[in-house]
């Protein structure tokens, strides 16, 4: 292993502890080692790194919203569906009502995924956060709303957990890509992906 990919990789293991011993101790510290272990199981299976333009991707949301064309949920086709053939996980994560700002309740889950990025089969790879949001209110302004509350995401993992700015980024899909398309206003949609993108040599 490389000086600098020791020094991160103890870094994050640091952190992740520290999170460990503020929580109060209990028999599910060890189920959350056990999802973190099946986090970075589901997330290490990249054989190859993905070829993706996040701007037009962006782009590609942007001009189906401002095209007004399939208004219903229902008949929206997937707007990136080569993010659906890379390895990802699902993430529930709450946020204030229309803000980017992260509930308490929800730094667990972020830890959980932090620990899992932070083993040493994960280091080498870099990840996206896709945001997704229910449909409820203007779909531009939920395309908006996806792209920040990513941010906040990867912030939170950045500047509480201390994963390397480098190996993150983030697009949001607003309500463009749905999880139930049948239910568009229903929670299950307002979720958060985490891909894996690519893996350094």
């Amino acid at each position: 292993m490389r000086p600098a990919t020791s020094t991160l990789h103890k870094i994050c293991l640091l952190a992740c502890a520290l999170v460990a011993l503020a929580a109060p101790a209990s028999p599910a510290r060890a189920q959350t080692a056990v999802q973190a272990e099946e986090i970075s199981s589901k997330l290490a299976s990249l054989e190859a790194p993905a070829d993706l333009n996040l701007a037009e991707l962006r782009q590609r949301a942007l001009d189906r919203i401002k095209s007004k064309a399939d208004a219903a949920a229902l008949k929206r086709p997937p707007v990136a569906p080569e993010l659906l053939r890379l390895p990802q996980v699902t993430v529930e994560v709450r946020f204030d009502p229309d803000s980017s700002i992260i509930r308490p309740e929800s730094y667990q889950t972020l830890g959980l995924v932090a620990d899992a990025l932070c083993r040493s089969n994960m280091l080498p790879n870099t990840f996206l956060i896709v945001g997704h949001t229910e449909s409820t209110g203007k779909r531009e302004f939920n395309l908006t709303l996806s792209q920040r509350r990513a941010d906040s995401i990867r912030d939170a993992l950045v500047t509480t957990f201390k994963i390397s700015p480098k190996r993150i980024q983030t697009i949001g899909l607003g309500e463009e890509q749905m999880r139930d398309a049948a239910q568009p206003a229903a929670a299950t949609n307002q979720r958060f992906q985490i891909v894996t993108i690519a893996k350094a040599p």
